[in-house]
């Protein structure tokens, strides 16, 4: 299992989680989803649930991530596999991304 904290606006909005299955939750912090001041991190990611579950990256997430030569350089320099889509958003939305949206690594045991 892999979890990411999800930053909207430098704050903690969310949890992003890769369980061991390959499929993938995430879930509102209890702070953010209870804020009627704090908007949804995306239209696809509504606060009307807490909870999301899908089988693959959720679409917003996977709208983050690099494309063609610059996903190729990024996944050859790094050695990452260009299938480990989690890995690479880890990588490529921890300070620099196009919106409001930053992406932090949890380190688990």
């Amino acid at each position: 299992m892999r979890q990411a904290l999800i930053f909207y606006k430098k704050e903690e909005a969310g949890i992003l989680t890769q369980l061991n299955d390959g499929s993938f939750k995430f879930r509102y912090l209890d702070v953010w989803f209870r804020s009627n001041d704090k908007p949804a991190i995306s239209l696809t990611l509504p606060k009307n649930k807490q909870e999301y579950n899908s089988e693959y990256l959720f679409s917003f997430f996977y709208n983050m991530l690099p494309e063609g030569s610059n996903k190729q350089n990024i996944c050859f320099e790094l050695r990452i596999d260009p299938e480990d889509y989690f890995g690479l958003l880890l990588t490529t939305a921890k300070y620099d991304t196009i919106g409001a949206i930053q992406v932090k690594e949890i380190k688990l045991n």
